[in-house]
Order: C-alpha cells, then structure tokens, then sequence
C-alpha cells in the first residue's frame, strides 16, 4: 500500500495569530499593574508634615537617589527645619528688654576651640550671608565664633534698620556676648571681639563701656567716621535733625549705593542682591542721626581705647574714612595695637574685593588671633 506523505511543515515566526498575542501582552500588563499597586498599598504611606503645602510635598516625594534632588529638597524644605521645636533648632532668645535676638554660632569640627571671636555686623547687615563664609573659615582655624543681628537687624525682632539709640544696642550685644562667655565651657577661653563698619564703632563702645572684659579686638573699616562723601551737606543736615524729632523713623536721608561704594569686585557686588534680609532702602532719620553722633563721641574717647588692637581699613575706602583708623591707631593708650592699610582696597575687605585681596586680609586676621591666643593661653 503506498504511503501517503504528510504536508510540508512551514515555520512560523509566532505560534499564536496577532489577536492572540494582543490578549497575551494586555494580560501581562494588567497582571503587572495590580502587582505595582499592590506593593504601593503595602508600602509604608508618606506622613503629610504640617506647613507643608503641594508643591514642596512633590519636592519630598521625589527619588532621591541623586544629590541635586536632595540638595532642591533640603533647600525648599530649610525654614521649616530649623524652625521645629527642638532645643538643637532654636536659634532665638529673649533678651532682657523682650525682644527676641537671633543669633548663631560654629565651632571647630575637631578640637576644643583656641578662642571665641563675638562678632558685630555692618549697617543694615546680617550674621546670614557673607559672615557665613567668614564664621566657616575661622572656625575652621580653630575659633568659637559666635554672632548675633541687633535688634531690628537681620532676623532679630525690631523695626528693620532702626536705631532709636546706639548705647542700648550695645547694651543689647554686651548682654547677648556676657551670656556666651559664661558658657562653662568657654569660660576659660580668651574671648576677641570682631566689628565691621558700623560694627567696628559697636564693638568699640562695648570695649569703652566694660575696659576690662576683652581681649582683644579686629576692626574692618570702622566706622570711626563716616566719610564726608557720604554725610549730607551741613545744611540738609540741620533740616533732618529737626524734621527726626517729629518723623524719627522715616527714610528719608539721600544716601549713595552702597555696594558701589563698598565692593571693588563688580561680580561680587552683584552677589549682594542675594542678601535679600539687608536693609537697602534710604536709612531711618533716627539712624542716621544716632550714627552720626556715635561716631563723635568715638572721636573724642579714642584715648581711652586701651585693648589690643588690629586695625584693617581699605585706603580707597569712601564709606569709612581710613584717616580716621589711622588717628585711632595713634591715639589709643593700648601698647599693643597695629593698623594694616591696603592699597586699592574699597570698604569691605572680606566681601567686596578680589579673591587675592580677601586671602591676604584674612590671613592677616589669623595671624594675629594665634599670636595672641598663644599669648594667653601659652600653646
């Protein structure tokens, strides 16, 4: 009997027809969905945190397995952070008149510090924004240092930039600084004030008001005098002083930029927009009228400065003047003073300059807190 033979087999790419297959795949991915859904119900679900709006909960829902999403998250999620009720996170206390003053501080990362450095902002200035780099740098030398923003100043309570009278804001540094060095660790550490600008003439009061309690001071620019160019005509003077009895917190005294007149460095003088808590707009009558008589009584008490002294003032400086640094140098009874002028160099010193200029300012600055900290402490 013959055999019959079978029909050719002919291979076929899918064994399934293009419907079957589209059935295959949709279940697939449903099996795939329900298991996504069901590992997202057993996850644990994210708390909404109190203050947090939409917008910033997407920024904490993120993946953050990179560092640009955790550095946007921490960004944005910064203030509330720091203002959690947490005795690490306080950074405000009461003082003695009821006004909340904040303040900061940093310590050497490795060691028990060689000093503490009070610091006393510029005018209308902040501990925030540049001061931050600096505190970085010289606690990196090892020094406590510690800083504070006056009252109306920066984040502490207050009408911003005002100043009804310049002895009580020095009243106020001096109360918040005597509370620091009682710390019990920090008791027996030498203790250096550190003024900037107006800064300068704080710190200089506070050494005037207590003699003894110092030291030694660092003053940048200070503010001794402030520079004919700045000062109103003697005229337009007249007038303020008797329009501030009635409107004393009114700005109305015409005054240049101050970041023209400050920083040298253009890129860096456009940096100060991001200063964004500094006070910009025209200073308060009061101010400016309190300022001026400040800086005459340190003209007439210059004699009876009698700390260790380190003078650093820019020769191009117009918002200080620098003449007068150098008669505080000359008059001062203190047998241990020294007064560094830079050529060139506008008013601020460690913000405004060129990179190389500010290296050699601080390192000036170094060098004189561990000679004389080695002094006191004979290490």
């Amino acid at each position: 009997m013959a055999l019959k033979l079978a029909k050719p087999y002919r291979y076929s790419r899918h064994p399934f027809s293009l419907p079957e297959l589209r059935a295959v795949s949709f279940c697939f991915r449903l099996r795939k969905r329900k298991k996504s859904t069901e590992a997202a119900a057993m996850a644990p679900k994210k708390r909404q945190l109190p203050g947090v709006d939409e917008k910033l909960q997407k920024l904490l829902d993120a993946n953050m397995d990179e560092a640009p999403a955790r550095r946007r998250a921490r960004e944005a999620f910064k203030e509330i952070q720091l203002g959690i009720d947490h005795i690490l996170f306080k950074s405000y206390e009461v003082n003695s008149r009821g006004l909340e003053i904040f303040s900061k501080s940093w310590l050497p990362a490795t060691s028990r510090p060689k000093a503490i450095v009070c610091y006393c902002h510029g005018y209308g200035d902040t501990c925030t924004f540049f001061f931050e780099g600096i505190a970085r740098k010289l606690a990196s030398n090892g020094y406590g240092v510690f800083a504070m923003d006056y009252p109306g100043f920066g984040l502490s309570e207050g009408l911003h930039c005002h100043i009804p009278s310049f002895d009580r804001l020095v009243d106020d540094v001096i109360e918040h600084y005597s509370k620091v060095k009682e710390e019990p660790e920090l008791r027996t550490l030498p203790t250096f004030l550190f003024g900037q600008s107006l800064g300068g003439a704080v710190a200089l009061k506070a050494h005037l008001k207590q003699p003894s309690a110092w030291n030694g001071a660092i003053l940048v620019a200070p503010m001794c005098k402030i520079a004919d160019d700045m000062v109103p005509p003697w005229l337009l003077t007249q007038i303020l002083i008797g329009v501030a009895k009635f409107l004393p917190k009114q700005k109305l005294v015409p005054q240049k930029n101050l970041a023209e007149a400050a920083f040298r460095d253009l890129k860096k003088r456009e940096m100060t927009a991001y200063n964004v808590i500094a006070y910009k707009d025209k200073p308060r009558l009061e101010t400016a009228l309190e300022m001026l008589r400040t800086t005459e009584e340190i003209e007439h008490q210059l004699e009876e400065v009698s700390l260790p002294l380190l003078i650093l003032h820019g020769e191009a400086d117009i918002v200080t003047d620098p003449s007068v640094s150098k008669v505080l140098h000359e008059k001062a009874s203190s047998s241990d003073k020294k007064l560094i002028l830079y050529m060139d160099a506008y008013h601020s010193l460690l913000e405004g300059e060129p990179d190389e200029m500010i290296i050699r300012v601080f390192s000036d600055i170094i060098s004189w807190l561990n000679e004389h900290s080695e002094k006191l402490t004979g290490s």
